[in-house]
C-alpha cells in the first residue's frame, strides 16, 4: 500500500469507492451495503484524540468511556489540553481510573507536545509512515495507536492496522475461518482493500456492531 493517502470526510462516497470492493472484495462489498453510508467523522482535537487512544489500550470501551467522562470532568470545561493534563498529578489522573503506567504515558505526551517533539499541528501533509515515526516518540504510543490516529484524526484512507484486535475478528468472522489468520494472510487482505483499506477497517468495527446487536457508531472506535 501507499505510504501516503488522502483524507476521508463524512459523505464522501465516490463510485469507485462501490466499484472497488465489488470488483475486488464482494464479502466486505455485502457489509458495505449491510452497513449504509461511510459516516466517518475525523476529529479535530489531535491531542485528545491521542489521549482517548493511551486510555483504551486493553480495556473494554465501557471502561474506556467511564475513564474519558471522569477525565473530562476532572479537567472541566478548561477541555483535554496539553497544559492541563502535565499539571495534574498522578494521583489525580489515577483518581479517574487511570493506572500508573497510562497516567506516565500522558504525562509524556504532554511534555513531547509541549516541548515541539511532537508536532502535531504540521502533520497533515506528511505521509503515512512519517506521521507514525512522530507519534511512537511518545511512551506508550505504538504503532497502532498512531494508525487509529491517521484514521480518526486525520481521516486517512489507505490505512491498514494489521494488529487490531475487531479488524481480525471481523475478518476471521466474514471469510469463515476457523481461527484468526496469520500476519501474511492479513497483509493480503490489506493489499485487496488498498487503497480504501482504513474504509474497509470501518465497516469491519461497524460490521461487528451489527452482529453483537449494539447500536452503530459513527465515530465510537477507539472511544
Amino acid at each position: 500500500m501507499a505510504g501516503e493517502s488522502s483524507g476521508l470526510y463524512a459523505g464522501w462516497m465516490p463510485q469507485c469507492f462501490h466499484h472497488h470492493f465489488r470488483r475486488h472484495d464482494p464479502i466486505l462489498h455485502g457489509v458495505i451495503r449491510r452497513v449504509g453510508p461511510y459516516r466517518l467523522k475525523p476529529s479535530r482535537d489531535r491531542f485528545g484524540m491521542l489521549v482517548r487512544s493511551i486510555i483504551s489500550q486493553q480495556i473494554s470501551v465501557g471502561a474506556a468511556r467511564a475513564i474519558r467522562g471522569r477525565l473530562e470532568e476532572l479537567v472541566s470545561k478548561q477541555g483535554i489540553k496539553p497544559a492541563l493534563i502535565a499539571a495534574l498529578s498522578p494521583e489525580q489522573l489515577r483518581s479517574v481510573g487511570l493506572s500508573p503506567q497510562k497516567t506516565s504515558y500522558l504525562h509524556d505526551l504532554a511534555a513531547k507536545v509541549q516541548s515541539g517533539d511532537v508536532r502535531l499541528t504540521r502533520l497533515a501533509r506528511w505521509s503515512d509512515e512519517e506521521i507514525i515515526e512522530e507519534l511512537i516518540q511518545v511512551k506508550g504510543i505504538g504503532r497502532w495507536t498512531a494508525q487509529m490516529f491517521l484514521i480518526f484524526a486525520l481521516g486517512r484512507a489507505d490505512v491498514f492496522p494489521i494488529d487490531d484486535f475487531g479488524v481480525r475478528a471481523a475478518i476471521t468472522r466474514l471469510y469463515g475461518l476457523d481461527e484468526p489468520p496469520g500476519r501474511d494472510a492479513l497483509a493480503a487482505v490489506g493489499e485487496r482493500w488498498s487503497p480504501f483499506a482504513a474504509i474497509a477497517s470501518w465497516y469491519c468495527w461497524r460490521y461487528l456492531e451489527l452482529v453483537r446487536n449494539q447500536a452503530p457508531a459513527a465515530v465510537g472506535y477507539p472511544v
